[in-house]
């Protein structure tokens, strides 16, 4: 075919709106085919989205085909319309010839950055991770461009548990390109998880200043011991959106029952989900109508039936955008909304900013400061969040009277095992820490080599799921004068099995500045004493809050020697570590107080009427 002059879009258009955009069969279909074949790119554009408007019918994928086959094979751009082609077919599902599509566009273009990052996101969301690995090594380039395909793999390599692999191409990454903030939050938080020390390695063009400044919420809590530090990192990340128009009534509503919705990424076999069933099961039907609102992962577990099943409706939400969930929630009309996330992965913040219920409260997934403000209340206690220190701490603390910790008295728990039977040793005196391995910092590991060194007939019994964090661990022993060989890893267990295991250790040892949550109540509940260190934040006083609640407050400390000294005097002193732990009574001081459930939910449900908005009623 004999191409002449590109032909403008407009004139294309005016010709399809003259036949209401039908192309008659036989000789006007062929007159059409070679009119689109003399647009530039640029013309097909402005016909595909002419198209989008007036003629929805005629696909834009057809457009993109039509004129591929139309133009010459070295028209400029084609790659381009091969790319959009890849894109219009991924939207309706047709991943195999989408991705026929961007491979024609990096055949094209090697380089076609945009093309490989989508061709590599479709193989991985087919399962097939290997794959998009591979497309995203192949596209790296030697330019700026190649941070973004290294941050991809490093982003897939952690989901798949290969750790190392993942830190060393975000290192890549930063290495090339340093001031990323993503790329150095994702990559400091790693470290913390592999416990890599110093977790703040020097890189060329950065200062530690800029990496703090970088670093994620959960890194902060569990780096610094200052609401400051974290109220600074909300503050810059909230800067980063425009805030949205609110859509709930500034008066609230005047419903017979409180509509109180609860928002979470987390309704599966997950700690906020196994604190929270009991309370959704025994919310008071008779002044409370309760939704939950799913925007997470559905693992099929007993547990997410059970707290889904608890909830008078449940939306799925997880398909929907932010505008889409918040205009769900105003239909509904809630008088309170809970956000069960926080800033945590798998948090939408964009459904809070956008204000769809009059009242709304942070409670548990993210266990620090959030000066966003469209958060009216967080739920605390006194001890979490002391009246003194409340000035920094944001939004406003709803004080719960005793303490700000639901629990789930129905919990299961398995037979339990001998120490033989999960590798412990039946003479020595254990410590133990089943926390997440990124609240495990340099200075609690060190204490504890500390705490060993002070114990001759101690092990201690840590959870670390990957074997960097243990590797880790065991050098850093090593370094500090402690045989490796005392650090004993548990296996994987169920949650019926894990509790069953915690009355066989003999101290719990708790982290800082990141206390342990569910995991210390978990420890209170099967007669397991705990050792914490309280600070001035409330990630640092978690624990401490339990222990009073349970009445063992001997179990708090405010000072790293203090820590080291109570560990070590109840590992040597047979006759105080037995009131110290005879205090909890076998786990009856728990059920007494912290398993109290019907108390707690009556307790909360007091507050949120009081602070419920209604007509007439001020805010």
């Amino acid at each position: 075919m004999t191409h002449q002059a590109p032909l403008q879009s407009a004139d294309l258009i005016e010709y399809l709106t003259a036949r209401a955009w039908k192309i008659p069969p036989g000789v006007e279909e062929t007159a059409f085919r070679y009119l689109v074949g003399r647009l530039d790119f640029a013309g097909l554009l402005g016909l595909v989205e002419a198209a989008r408007e007036a003629a929805p019918w005629m696909r834009p994928a057809s457009l993109y085909q039509l004129w591929l086959d139309e133009v010459p094979a070295d028209a400029t751009l084609r790659h381009a319309a091969y790319f959009n082609l890849g894109v219009e077919l991924a939207n309706v599902g047709d991943t195999v010839a989408a991705g026929a599509a961007y491979n024609a566009a990096l055949s094209l273009k090697s380089d076609f950055l945009i093309a490989a990052i989508n061709l590599g996101l479709m193989s991985e969301g087919q399962g097939k991770h290997d794959e998009a690995l591979e497309i995203w090594r192949r596209s790296i380039q030697p330019d700026d461009m190649r941070t973004t395909l290294l941050n991809q793999r490093g982003r897939l390599l952690e989901r798949l548990n290969r750790f190392e692999e993942a830190e060393r191409e975000l290192y890549r990454s930063l290495l090339t390109v340093p001031k990323q903030s993503d790329a150095i939050s994702h990559w400091v938080h790693l470290r913390l998880k592999m416990c890599a020390w110093p977790v703040y390695l020097p890189i060329p063009g950065l200062t530690k200043d800029d990496m703090v400044a970088s670093s994620g919420g959960l890194t902060l809590m569990s780096l610094f011991d200052e609401n400051a530090v974290v109220n600074r990192w909300v503050e810059q990340w909230i800067s980063r959106f425009g805030a949205p128009e609110r859509l709930a009534p500034a008066q609230g509503y005047a419903h017979e029952k409180v509509r109180i919705g609860y928002l979470s990424s987390d309704y599966n076999l997950h700690p906020v989900s196994m604190l929270m069933v009991e309370l959704i099961e025994k919310h008071d039907r008779a002044k409370f109508e309760v939704y939950g609102y799913d925007m997470g992962l559905d693992d099929n577990s007993y547990l997410r039936h059970r707290i889904l099943g608890a909830f008078d409706q449940w939306f799925r939400v997880v398909e929907m955008s932010d505008d889409q969930v918040a205009a769900l929630m105003r239909q509904h009309e809630l008088d309170i909304l809970v956000d069960l996330n926080g800033l945590t992965d798998g948090s939408r913040p964009g459904i809070v900013r956008r204000k769809p219920a009059p009242v709304q409260i942070t409670y548990l997934g993210f266990v620090g400061s959030q000066p966003i403000p469209e958060l009216d209340y967080a739920i605390v206690d006194d001890f979490v969040v002391p009246k003194d220190l409340a000035g920094d701490f944001h939004p406003k603390p709803l004080y719960m009277p005793i303490c700000y910790q639901v629990n789930d008295s129905k919990a299961l728990v398995d037979p339990s095992p001998t120490r033989e039977s999960v590798g412990l040793p039946a003479d020595k005196f254990v410590y133990t820490c089943f926390s997440n391995t990124y609240k495990i910092t340099e200075e609690v590991f060190d204490a504890w080599m500390r705490i060993l060194g002070g114990v001759d007939n101690s092990v201690l019994w840590l959870l670390a799921r990957t074997p960097w964090a243990r590797q880790n661990m065991q050098e850093r022993a090593r370094a500090r004068g402690i045989d490796p060989g005392r650090l004993l890893f548990a296996g994987p267990a169920s949650p019926a099995q894990y509790l069953a295991r915690l009355p066989l250790a003999d101290v719990f040892l708790d982290t800082y500045p990141y206390n342990s949550g569910t995991t210390a109540s978990d420890a209170l509940r099967m007669g397991l004493p705990i050792v914490t260190l309280s600070g001035k934040t409330f990630a640092s006083r978690m624990a401490g809050s339990l222990l009073r609640t349970v009445g063992l407050p001997q179990g708090v400390t405010t000072s790293v020697d203090d820590y080291v000294k109570l560990a070590v005097k109840l590992g040597n002193k047979p006759k105080e570590y037995k009131a110290f732990r005879d205090a909890l009574a076998g786990g009856e001081a728990w059920r007494r107080t912290l398993g109290d459930t019907d108390r707690f939910v009556q307790e909360l449900e007091e507050r949120l009427l009081a602070i419920r908005v209604t007509p007439g009623k001020a805010g």
